[in-house]
């Protein structure tokens, strides 16, 4: 068995830790520190800290990576290879050079296609028809490193970034047992990306969720469903943050955008192109309701 260090920090990164738990020897874990959360901001640990406990491993939550007293624990670990989820962090030359076998990384996108920290989103939000995970060795690039492995699947026309994310990540964490010994034996070999085909997946904000309805319909739809659950897709009316939790495109009609109206007994709103159809909504302070819970309590709405 491979002793190995693995780096991760949400959600997407679980089902990589557990499977490598089973299979292989984990000799530590490196994660975000806790950060406050929710409305009452309570410190929260990352939900790679509660599985590494869970399975009884060392973890550790460093500020900044290339810290002494950091660099000296993963040296102390003596790890043959460093295995990296959506960690949240740039690796230092001192981490990726290491291992005796480097850092590998489990990116979600088929690289050189959406490099950066959020390449799910981006693949929704582009209409891509396809995407799937990436087993690459990392360097000092932005996920520029050469491929080692790389597994597709279709985008579902109703996937949000959460339903395509569980998947990549379980697809991401089979992927990489099938991998790991196939690269650890020497018959698999890095390979370098393509130069053509790289598009870019930067980091999401909060204000990217506001909906903007001099776009067409099409386009704030996959938006609906690439920011949920963050940073979510919102509008305001009558002063009212309405958060769009699901949508779907309409037919046009002569309005002006962002004009509320009533379509077959549900909430929609014009856009540049088409109608933006509510089925499903989150008015700020209520808790997520139908289109047609809502519009039974707006009796403004569309008059």
């Amino acid at each position: 068995m491979t002793r190995l260090v693995f780096m991760g920090s949400p959600q997407f990164a679980l089902p990589a830790l557990r499977a490598l738990a089973q299979h292989e020897t984990v000799v530590g874990v490196v994660t975000q520190p806790d950060r406050p959360a929710g409305r009452g901001q309570q410190l929260t640990p990352p939900p790679v800290k509660i599985l590494a406990q869970e399975l009884g491993l060392e973890v550790i939550q460093p500020v900044r990576l290339r810290d002494a007293q950091t660099i000296a624990r993963l040296q102390a670990w003596q790890p043959e290879v460093i295995v990296v989820a959506a960690y949240g962090q740039i690796l230092p030359p001192q981490v990726l050079d290491l291992p005796p076998w480097g850092c590998l990384n489990i990116h979600a996108s088929l690289l050189p296609r959406w490099r950066g920290a959020a390449p799910i989103q981006h693949a929704i939000l582009a209409g891509d028809a396809e995407t799937g995970v990436t087993i690459m060795k990392m360097d000092e690039g932005l996920d520029t490193g050469p491929i080692l492995s790389q597994r597709a699947i279709p985008i579902a026309p109703d996937e949000n970034a959460e339903t395509l994310g569980e998947k990549l990540a379980n697809l991401g964490a089979s992927l990489l047992l099938e991998t790991l010994p196939q690269y650890l034996s020497g018959r698999l070999h890095p390979r370098p990306q393509p130069v053509e085909g790289v598009t870019l997946a930067p980091r999401l904000k909060k204000e990217d969720g506001q909906l903007d309805f001099s776009l067409p319909a099409v386009l704030l739809e996959r938006r609906v469903r690439a920011f949920f659950p963050w940073p979510g897709a919102w509008f305001s009316w009558q002063g009212m943050l309405i958060k769009v939790l699901r949508a779907r495109v309409g037919p046009h009609v002569q309005a002006l955008p962002g004009a509320p109206l009533r379509w077959q007994g549900w909430p929609a709103l014009a856009t540049a192109h088409g109608l933006l159809v509510l089925e499903e909504v989150q008015p700020a302070g209520k808790k997520p309701m139908s289109g047609k819970a809502f519009l039974a309590g707006a009796r403004h709405w569309g008059a």
